[in-house]
């Protein structure tokens, strides 16, 4: 019984170290224009919606890096925006006018990646409580379940960000645009440089099956 209570002591030490250190990005769905199956982006900018800079950069960075390992020209938004585009509120003909100016410089498509919601989570660790009939009495009912008050675990609070990426053609129609879009989940996203590379992972995993971009 005491070796039982040591293990299950041990396995709830590791599980908590594993969720604080740990960031998961699940693939919720995903869907691809199909005007656009045979599109094959050659220079894309690349753009990181958030207010956390290294998490932006560091974001934007990989991706470009991974693009580039496939033979696809990609940029940075913060080395191509200037600050007053990013910092201040655009109008659509503002954003119209960017695109145009984009188009210009040789970019085909745009690659953009926003946080659409945040859900706060708490999950419990501890013994399991055994499953009994209903009993007819108070009496019976609350011997049953009063392990709960002498139960040892702990609650763990986590979040979940709900992200969109969308790849659009610059060269098309305005409002046919959308080549290809993806939602994801990020769990516990702590650690900045694993959650990244874990989402970035992810995103290139979701072209490629969709044949949007070569094998490296």
């Amino acid at each position: 019984m005491k070796i039982n209570k040591i293990m299950k002591l041990s396995i709830c030490i590791l599980a908590f170290f594993l969720l604080s250190s740990c960031a998961t990005t699940k693939v919720l769905n995903s869907w691809i224009n199909e005007e656009y199956t045979a599109f094959k982006p050659k220079k894309i900018l690349i753009i990181g919606l958030t207010e956390n800079l290294s998490g932006r950069t560091l974001f934007e960075s990989q991706l470009k890096y991974e693009f580039l390992k496939r033979g696809v020209e990609a940029v940075e938004s913060y080395s191509v925006f200037k600050p007053t585009f990013t910092n201040l509120k655009q109008t659509e003909s503002e954003i119209e006018a960017e695109v145009k100016r984009l188009s210009l410089e040789g970019f085909d498509a745009v690659l953009i990646s926003a946080v659409k919601g945040v859900d706060d989570k708490v999950s419990y660790s501890g013994d399991e409580f055994r499953v009994y009939d209903y009993p007819s009495g108070f009496k019976r009912y609350y011997y049953l379940s009063q392990d709960v008050n002498f139960a040892k675990g702990y609650y763990n609070q986590y979040k979940i960000y709900h992200i969109e990426t969308s790849l659009y053609n610059l060269k098309a129609n305005n409002d046919k645009s959308l080549v290809w879009v993806a939602s994801y989940d990020m769990v516990d996203p702590r650690k900045l440089n694993a959650t990244v590379t874990n989402y970035v992972k992810a995103i290139i995993k979701s072209l490629k099956e969709h044949q949007l971009i070569a094998d490296d």
